[in-house]
């Protein structure tokens, strides 16, 4: 599958193309064929982690469930710079708040798919890319949303 690599402020990145639609963003090394979609995620990715992009606009494909795809849509949704809860989003989507931070963690398009800007009701709650918490700490510092961690 075609993929594009782009150094950031969270390590190196991997976006993976298939069928026209950006299917993973992940911290691992992928295959190397450049395709105009990717180079336009590589163009958000760099103007997002510049300051100048606070949503995305590419197409998105997320596998797995319908459950996860609605996880997926409902942290699409939470604006640059602001946090929501896995409490709010399953009471949104009238589910218990554990499958909703298993869906989280399983994101498969994380920064784009900002989950990150999802907290535990008494914390950070976790991050399933590299680093962990430090990462999703360092994003939400990015995006001006560290009032909340102090």
């Amino acid at each position: 599958m075609p993929s594009a690599m782009i150094d950031t402020i969270v390590g190196p990145l991997s976006v993976t193309e298939q069928d026209g639609a950006i299917i993973r963003l992940s911290w691992q090394q992928e295959g190397a064929d450049r395709t105009e979609l990717l180079d336009r995620a590589i163009e958000q990715l760099r103007a997002y982690f510049a300051g100048e992009l606070t949503r995305f606009d590419l197409p998105l494909a997320v596998a797995g469930s319908d459950f996860q795809r609605a996880v997926c849509d409902a942290m699409f949704a939470i604006p640059f710079g602001e946090t929501r809860t896995y409490g709010d989003i399953a009471r949104d989507l009238k589910a218990p708040p554990q499958p909703i931070g298993n869906a989280c963690g399983a994101n498969p398009i994380p920064v784009i798919i900002p989950c990150h800007r999802v907290l535990g009701a008494n914390g950070l709650g976790g991050f399933s890319g590299a680093g962990g918490v430090e990462t999703k700490v360092t994003l939400l510092k990015h995006e001006g949303a560290a009032g909340l961690l102090i």
